[in-house]
């Protein structure tokens, strides 16, 4: 039998240090007997999709701010088009006035002629772009308004999609729809009927304002022939052009609004406050009775 024999110090051997003295001293870095096995990876920081088995959800409020802004950039670019082909169309109007008294310039008329078509034909693809992007954010804020608050909006987004295809009742259902999201953005309870801020009201009004503007214009082409009809229709045109750019004036401030809502709150904007001053407060009690030993 083999017998490995140990060599320790009796107890009181060496000088233990006082307690206090462990507490306010330094005594220096940490000391292991083998090197440790444990520590962080020597990798830099990188985002979480750049690491294998990590993969971002769609869904998240990164990607809401992330999308929201860039909806917000496109609806920006139509409003400046949607200007733009309004003081088109009133250029074209002055023109139609100045005919009455004699003949104009063919490149005078040939030059607002191309400025009416390209201005209708860049705000046309720039609102199918600023809707799709719109709509994108809209679905993606939904659901994470869903996981923030616990529930769901009442209607879902493919049924909400296809109400938009139906003439008439998609005046209605965009600021219903609106009006739920903000509803859960703001944490209310879903017990509550939604109300919408005057934002949101304001871009419904826009909204249904811009809609049955559009249906006018196609009444007022097929039932009108003459030549007042025709000038009447220019001025019809520009209200349209400058309701498309309050509807994507206050649409970007929607998105904006809600996105902001959506996002944790930053410390650095928090406005710091200090009290300077307390007025009319009352006393506060004294203690009855003090502990021994304690300082006075």
């Amino acid at each position: 039998m083999r017998v490995d024999w140990v060599a320790t110090p009796p107890p009181g051997a060496y000088p233990q240090p006082s307690r206090r003295s462990q507490r306010l001293s330094y005594g220096g870095p940490p000391n292991y007997p083998a090197p440790p096995r444990w520590g962080f990876p020597l990798l830099a920081w990188r985002w979480p999709t750049a690491v294998s088995g990590a993969v971002e959800q769609a869904d998240s409020v990164d990607n809401v701010r992330r999308l929201g802004k860039t909806a917000q950039n496109s609806l920006w670019v139509l409003a400046a088009v949607a200007v733009w082909a309004a003081g088109s169309e009133i250029w074209r109007y002055v023109l139609l006035a100045l005919s009455r008294f004699g003949a104009l310039d063919a490149n005078l008329v040939a030059a607002s002629d191309a400025m009416v078509v390209s201005s209708a034909a860049i705000m046309f693809v720039g609102w199918l772009v600023a809707l799709v992007l719109t709509v994108l954010w809209v679905r993606r804020a939904r659901n994470v308004a869903a996981d923030l608050v616990g529930y769901g909006p009442s209607r879902s987004g493919v049924k909400s999609l296809l109400l938009l295809l139906v003439p008439f009742v998609n005046l209605v259902v965009p600021g219903s729809v609106l009006a739920e999201l903000e509803h859960a953005v703001v944490r209310r309870p879903v017990d509550e009927r939604p109300r919408p801020s005057k934002l949101v009201r304001w871009w419904w009004g826009f909204w249904v304002a811009s809609g049955v503007m559009f249906w006018v214009i196609v009444l007022w082409r097929n039932l009108t022939e003459s030549t007042q009809a025709l000038a009447d229709g220019v001025l019809l045109h520009t209200v349209d052009d400058l309701l498309m750019a309050c509807v994507a004036v206050t649409t970007a401030l929607v998105v904006r609004r809600i996105t902001t809502l959506l996002l944790p709150v930053d410390a650095a904007s928090v406005r710091l406050m200090r009290v300077l001053e307390v007025k009319d407060a009352p006393r506060p009690p004294l203690r009855s009775f003090r502990a021994s030993g304690s300082p006075r």
